[in-house]
């Protein structure tokens, strides 16, 4: 079933009104004909399972056939902070980092970073990034569409984050796995957790030392050198597991966070 999002001004009592370019990619390249079923969410977790009833040239409507509230999104935030990596590598990071559910993308420019963008460039790219966040939101089933907000400092992005639950970010001098079992068992649901991932060459000493004033802890994410595209997506798979399954354990138990032990 093909997936849209709209705005909830959209959505009435009894079918929703899509526009804007869904509407040619519904039209021209789907070719769908009225009675066709879709999947339409309003970006707040709310999912509609609607029937085509009219397309035309400048809209389409669906009759809304049931309302679902499936939660289908992680139990706590995860923000990406991703030093600005070389070529189209950003585009793969944020398709992958949607799919394993982060909920904010801040791309940031390092000490090490050679890519800089600003002014019309910088704009250019951020609605491609969030064209590509939207596109990865509609193919995983994802109830929001990731916001991939503009370029930060690395000064910025430590402000921007300073009130999280927890902040990490994965440094390759950083040594002992059991320090980040520990800073990983520690996140739960219904916090925010900020994740600093550096750009090719990764951080410097002096970055990781404003890093540490600023409150976020390095950890280790193994013996191997990991590529910028990879160690973000890393520590997303290994968080959204653990978080999933602390959520499905209290369910099953019938216990709250405070009741879990090592998940490890």
């Amino acid at each position: 079933m093909y997936h849209f999002f709209v705005e909830q001004e959209q959505i009435g009592q009894k079918e929703i009104v899509i526009t804007g370019e869904d509407v040619n990619h519904i039209r021209n390249v789907l070719r769908m004909k009225p009675g066709e079923e879709v999947l339409i969410s309003n970006g707040q977790g709310i999912n509609y399972c609607c029937e085509v009833t009219e397309i035309a040239k400048e809209k389409v409507i669906a009759q809304i056939l049931s309302e679902n509230e499936e939660q289908r999104e992680l139990p706590a935030k995860l923000y990406l902070f991703q030093g600005l990596p070389k070529g189209e590598k950003m585009e793969l990071i944020i398709q992958k980092a949607v799919e394993l559910g982060v909920y904010q993308i801040i791309p940031v420019s390092t000490r090490r970073s050679v890519v800089k963008l600003e002014g019309k460039k910088e704009e250019a790219k951020i609605r491609r990034w969030n064209s590509i966040a939207e596109s990865a939101a509609k193919q995983s089933g994802r109830g929001i569409i990731p916001k991939v907000t503009g370029v930060m400092s690395l000064k910025e992005a430590f402000s921007y984050a300073k009130e999280f639950d927890r902040r990490i970010i994965p440094f390759e001098h950083a040594k002992g796995m059991f320090k980040t079992k520990r800073e990983l068992e520690q996140i739960k649901p219904k916090m925010e957790v900020g994740i600093f991932i550096g750009p090719e060459g990764g951080f410097e000493d002096e970055e990781i030392t404003l890093a540490q004033e600023a409150g976020v802890a390095p950890i280790s994410l193994g013996k191997r050198i990991l590529r910028t595209e990879t160690a973000g997506l890393m520590v997303l798979s290994v968080t959204g597991y653990l978080l999933e399954l602390q959520e499905e354990t209290s369910h099953r138990n019938g216990r709250n966070e405070s009741g879990y032990g090592s998940i490890f």
